[in-house]
Parts: C-alpha cells; sequence; structure tokens
C-alpha cells in the first residue's frame, strides 16, 4: 500500500468515525444509543417551577405551591444519575466538549424543551466567573446552549457572573439563594434587550434550582416577559 493511500485512508477515518454508544458499548451507533436514552432518561412528571419528579396529574411541588419560584417554567431531560454522571463529568472537567452535541439531542427529545427553544426569543447560557472559565477553557453551557436552538437566539455575553461564589455542596436552598445574592447581572449596555421578551436560560446540572431561580429573578426584574430554566439534569435527593 502506498503511503499516499494510506495517508487518504487515514484522513477519511478522520472524517468519518466509527462511533460505538458510551454506555452500553453497542456497535456502530451514536455517541448515546436510542436504547440508552429510552432506558436511563424516558419522560417523568416533573414539577413546572422546579422540575422535582412528581405523581402523575400533579402539576407543582408543595414547596412551589406555597414559594413559586421566578421561573415560568423549569424542563431538564433527566436525572442526574449513573450513567449521566460519568458522562457529565467526561463533559464538563476531561475538556470533552464533544459531549455537548449528543447531550443538546437528548435534551431535545424531553417533553416541551424542543418547543420551549423554538419559541422563546432569547437564549443564554449560565455563566461562569472568569477564574472557572480560565480554568476549564470552556463553559459548558454555552456549549449546550448553542446547539439547542438557532445561533441568532444564543447570546453568551449578556448575562453575566459578576461575583465568585463559595461552593454550594452543603448548604440548604435558601443558604444557596443567599449564597448566590448579586452573583449575576446583565451586560449594562445590552441590559434593556430582555424587556418583554421569552428568554430560554441553559444550565448542564440543576442541583437545588438555586442559581437558575437567580438569574431568573433578575430577568424578571429587568423586564422579562417570560422566562424558562432547562437544564441537561436534575439532582433528585
Amino acid at each position: 500500500m502506498s503511503l499516499r493511500f494510506g495517508w487518504r485512508r487515514f484522513m477519511s477515518l478522520l472524517a468519518e468515525p466509527p462511533s460505538q454508544c458510551a454506555i452500553c458499548r453497542s456497535w456502530p451507533s451514536r455517541p448515546i444509543c436510542d436504547a440508552c436514552v429510552r432506558r436511563f432518561a424516558s419522560p417523568v412528571p416533573r414539577c413546572q417551577g422546579c422540575a422535582l419528579p412528581l405523581p402523575a396529574g400533579v402539576a407543582r411541588c408543595g414547596a412551589c405551591v406555597a414559594e413559586p419560584p421566578p421561573l415560568d417554567a423549569c424542563l431538564v431531560a433527566c436525572a442526574y444519575a449513573w450513567p449521566w454522571t460519568d458522562c457529565i463529568a467526561q463533559f464538563k472537567f476531561r475538556q470533552q466538549a464533544g459531549w455537548a452535541g449528543p447531550f443538546a439531542t437528548l435534551m431535545r427529545s424531553a417533553p416541551w424543551i424542543e418547543s420551549a427553544v423554538e419559541q422563546c426569543d432569547l437564549i443564554l447560557p449560565m455563566p461562569l466567573f472568569r477564574g472557572r472559565l480560565r480554568e476549564r477553557g470552556f463553559n459548558q453551557a454555552h456549549e449546550l446552549a448553542r446547539r439547542l436552538g438557532a445561533a441568532r437566539k444564543t447570546d453568551p455575553g449578556l448575562l453575566l457572573r459578576v461575583r465568585n461564589t463559595a461552593p454550594q455542596s452543603g448548604l440548604s436552598r435558601a443558604e444557596r439563594l443567599l449564597n448566590l445574592h448579586g452573583a449575576f447581572a446583565l451586560e449594562p449596555l445590552r441590559a434593556s434587550q430582555v424587556r418583554q421578551r421569552r428568554i430560554v436560560v441553559v444550565d448542564d446540572v440543576m442541583t437545588s434550582g438555586a442559581s437558575l431561580f437567580a438569574v431568573g429573578s433578575l430577568l424578571k426584574r429587568s423586564g422579562a416577559a417570560h422566562v424558562t430554566g432547562i437544564a441537561l439534569a436534575r439532582t433528585e435527593l
């Protein structure tokens, strides 16, 4: 085999790499096969305000009835549990940004997410503080957001994280909200762009909802007409 032929063959493999499901290892497959999506990300009834699982026919959990969150809707694609915890860790902490495409496809397949994306005016990724962004090399929420909707809708510079915060783990819901007070802002010269707009805020993992609620509150105070929070995964403990 000539060197020229070998190089062309090598380049063709790079252009069309074989694929294997990262979960069940079926071959050939997309990075997440349909069978694993059905098994590990089947839709379940969730609270409209915070996306916690609920019995069928119940729209909101008791906490969201007693104290409605500042989101008009909250949607997630799957539970933050195996196998998604491992896949998300590869995405966030091992610089495997290629996961954004399969994850965005998973999100769009979840109930109501695609329609929320289609109907909104703006898609805002949850921002990272500049130190964390330098450390990670990319904003995973932005990678998801720009694959979820049209590029013209996604604006990574409008919503800012202006204050670093202590880790949220181990804090109560009230403490998490207090920890995030003043952490987010809108770009001052363009803050008026959220007025009377339907906005989707995208995050990768929703734990207590404190970050999405803080951003939702900011957007509502700034005149947004409707705010939907969308996350790839939601903790359920």
